[in-house]
């Protein structure tokens, strides 16, 4: 007569298998590839911006005495700055608020994804 435990270790119930299949790691990869390509396209426009940001940052606290030498300030910076080719000195919006300039800018950027597939971003930013 056998014992119960010597007839159950010749029958050891299938263990659970963890790990990936072939599928989940492709839908991964997929997933993982498109939302690195966004990022790679979206990120110079995002550098653009906040390049753009600190320049009229650096003319409002310079106090330009006109609208035109803020935005040949600007124009002068971009001149320098190899990233900004989106906005000019005629697209800012020059206001005083309590006795200090104030610089506004606003723009859509379309980026190209894919054929038809555009992603825009709507970018806006004024000075302190």
């Amino acid at each position: 007569m056998r014992s119960s435990h010597a007839a159950s270790a010749g029958r050891r119930s299938p263990r659970r298998q963890r790990g990936i299949t072939l599928f989940g790691l492709m839908t991964w990869a997929i997933l993982i590839g498109a939302v690195a390509y966004v990022g790679l396209r979206v990120f110079p426009t995002v550098n653009e911006y906040l390049t753009i940001q600190r320049t009229i940052e650096k003319i409002a606290a310079s106090s330009p005495g006109t609208v035109a030498e803020a935005r040949a300030a600007f124009d002068r910076q971009k001149d320098i700055e190899y990233s900004i080719s989106t906005i000019g000195g005629k697209d800012l919006e020059v206001t005083k608020e309590n006795d200090k300039v104030v610089l506004k800018f606003a723009y859509d950027k379309e980026i190209p994804l894919y054929g038809p597939v555009f992603l825009v971003i709507k970018y806006e930013g004024r000075s302190r």
